[in-house]
């Protein structure tokens, strides 16, 4: 699985980017949120994009994101049911990562279903879906005085690579930075393992 991929953009257009990384071409499918920042780049310039690997019987298909919260945002789409990769990045081309957390946080499905390509029924499971999940990330940015923590970012992403819902990890490192805010990456993992 891949994390992120860096190189020199080859080739960019609103729809994706080709980066070279030492003579290989990796095409990457981006939302326009994406393509704002990259575009900021000129080609041959050195680019970072954290990615999502879709495999399908006939393809595998690479989607990028400037940030690791819009990568973040695009996992909470695609495990709505109904909503497909190609969906989500519509939708993250319609909302940033903050505007789309609004509109779920405040149940708002008339924004979701201004979206090209998402109905009554999609728009509204997904609030349903991930109400919660915004709620709960966002009580953690608001207990970290808005200042999401690397800490905070590295354990969850190994939590949830280790198999633990992202529910279930958010609320055990909530709890452990919010009583020993100086905690380390490597204590806050065992710690929080401890707790589920």
């Amino acid at each position: 699985m891949y994390d992120y991929i860096s190189g020199t953009i080859s080739e960019l257009n609103p729809a994706f980017v080709v980066i070279d990384n030492h003579g290989t071409g990796y095409m990457i499918n981006i939302s326009l949120t994406t393509y704002n920042e990259v575009s900021k780049s000129k080609k041959g310039d050195d680019v970072k994009l954290y990615v999502y690997e879709a495999i399908r019987e006939d393809a595998h298909v690479l989607f990028g994101f400037s940030t690791k919260h819009e990568r973040e945002m695009f996992l909470m789409l695609i495990s709505v049911s109904g909503v497909g990769p190609n969906t989500a990045r519509m939708i993250l081309s319609s909302l940033s990562p903050t505007e789309l957390e609004q509109c779920i946080a405040s149940g708002n499905v008339g924004v979701l279903k201004s979206v090209k390509g998402i109905g009554a029924k999609t728009a509204q499971r997904i609030l349903v879906d991930l109400k919660d999940k915004i709620k709960l990330a966002s009580d953690t940015l608001l207990d970290n005085n808005n200042a999401p923590s690397a800490v905070y970012d590295e354990a969850l992403s190994a939590l949830v690579m280790l198999g633990f819902t992202q529910q279930m990890s958010q609320k055990a490192l909530r709890k452990l930075l919010k009583d020993n805010p100086s905690i380390g990456v490597e204590e806050a993992i065992k710690q929080a393992l401890k707790m589920m």
